[in-house]
């Protein structure tokens, strides 16, 4: 009942992609979305200030770090968020305008914000053109009601 080398070592090679992918993981790099909102008095108000929807950190200590590696759903999400922004870009749907509404209603709603409030989505694509970092808006939702937006 003794195994080869070949037949034990199966299970290592099957896993070993998952562990160290490859270097051509992504098949193109494109430029990067940033989600910005703005809460508006009123649906036809011209939004003035822009808020960027779950900026990173700007320091993090070692421990968080390492935690985060682990654990850490909102990332998750946020990197889900973005997902919805790149498809509504590529191939436009009510469900991605919708989830990412969702997501920066329910954030809102977490700090305390009025739910009397409209809000709007933009999508801010940056990118590099030599040197330089370019930001381009290529979208803009159409305010909704906050009070309208089911948050699950």
């Amino acid at each position: 009942m003794i195994r080869s080398l070949g037949e034990m070592l199966q299970p290592v090679r099957l896993l070993m992609p998952a562990l160290i992918p490859a270097w051509n993981f992504f098949d193109v790099i494109a430029d990067s979305p940033r989600i910005e909102f703005a809460c508006l008095q009123h649906e036809d108000e011209v939004p003035q200030v822009w808020q960027l929807f779950r900026p990173p950190p700007q320091q993090q200590s070692h421990g968080a770090i390492l935690r985060r590696l682990v654990w850490n759903p909102v990332w998750n999400e946020t990197l889900f968020v973005v997902s919805c922004a790149e498809r509504l870009m590529r191939q436009p749907t009510a469900h991605s305008e919708d989830e990412i509404f969702r997501r920066i209603a329910a954030d809102l709603r977490r700090s305390g914000d009025d739910l009397e409030v409209w809000l709007s989505f933009r999508l801010a694509f940056v990118g590099r053109e030599g040197e330089a970092l370019t930001r381009d808006v290529r979208f803009e939702a159409a305010p909704r009601r906050m009070a309208d937006i089911v948050v699950a």
